[in-house]
């Protein structure tokens, strides 16, 4: 496992380019908006994109939707141009489970996009009700207590329960809910929950740096987290009639510890174009793989 920052000077650069980063993540990775539909393709299949900041793809160009932080070349734009669909984007940074039913800043509720005539339904969804980003930066903001430790996950386990799995299984019944809407909504439409992408190294191997400022045995801890999570998204969809479109397997080893040039998830001092913690327009590629996958395999 690589340790670094051992230095005192060091622990402070990284304490706080920490503080700073972290306010980037929550700023720009997590923002709310106003949503709006994106059409795309010439096709004669209607596909409605809903979710977070994962689906939208903030900062990656081109953006056509400043307040949602919506790009052209997100997953579900790409998913569209290859199945030559109509799509109706209303993905958007900040959404969480609440927004799919209830308007987000000036946005209507994310559902409100859906149809009876709507074939295809990609969600993005959960990370936002869990947390995310203000978890990491609670991790990042610990690390100079014990740079070589976990100090994140003894503040999350403090007391002899896992705050966060806790909140991933709060969160499943929501996600239930939300699949039910959309089948409700558009009852002839294939339903796709898309997982995240693998964030972290998946040998739970540590990158401390000023860019990825997390303690050395954290961020084994921050992938299991992501993990856990994902695992209640694939159970939910299968539970729900829906199909879930796993994209950490195929992301892994490009995780924001790569270097730039493999790396598909941004670190919280983006290389690319692409919000801190976010997947880039490689890494948006490579969900729109693993959707395009997973609609192939159900359609055989």
């Amino acid at each position: 496992m690589k340790r670094t920052l051992t230095r005192p000077g060091a622990r402070r650069r990284a304490a706080l380019g920490a503080a700073a980063l972290t306010g980037m993540v929550t700023l720009l990775g997590f923002g709310a908006g106003t949503a709006g539909a994106s059409p795309a393709g010439h096709g004669g299949r209607d596909h409605v994109a809903l979710g977070d900041s994962y689906a939208s793809g903030p900062l990656i160009p081109e953006q056509v939707d400043a307040a949602c932080l919506r790009s052209s070349h997100n997953y579900p734009s790409l998913v569209a141009a290859r199945t030559h669909a109509r799509l109706t984007d209303v993905s958007c940074s900040g959404a969480t489970t609440a927004e799919m039913t209830a308007p987000q800043g000036s946005a209507p509720a994310q559902l409100d996009a859906l149809g009876r005539g709507t074939d295809l339904v990609t969600l993005s969804i959960g990370g936002n009700d869990i947390g995310f980003s203000s978890v990491i930066a609670t991790c990042a903001g610990v690390t100079a207590s014990d740079p070589a430790g976990a100090p994140c996950r003894a503040h999350f386990t403090a007391g002899g329960h896992d705050q966060l799995a806790e909140r991933v299984a709060r969160t499943a019944p929501k996600v239930a809910e939300v699949i039910r809407g959309i089948h409700r909504r558009s009852p002839h439409a294939r339903v796709v929950v898309v997982g995240y992408p693998d964030l972290f190294p998946d040998d739970g191997s540590a990158c401390t740096s000023p860019s990825t400022p997390f303690a050395a045995g954290d961020f084994s801890y921050l992938r299991d987290t992501e993990k856990t999570l994902n695992a209640m998204l694939a159970t939910q969809a299968r539970k729900a009639g829906a199909r879930y479109a796993d994209t950490y397997t195929p992301t892994v080893g490009h995780d924001m510890c790569a270097p730039a040039g493999t790396r598909w998830i941004e670190s919280l001092a983006p290389a690319s174009p692409a919000a801190p913690a976010h997947p880039n327009a490689r890494g948006e590629e490579a969900m729109a793989g693993a959707v395009l996958r997973t609609v192939a395999r159900h359609h055989r």
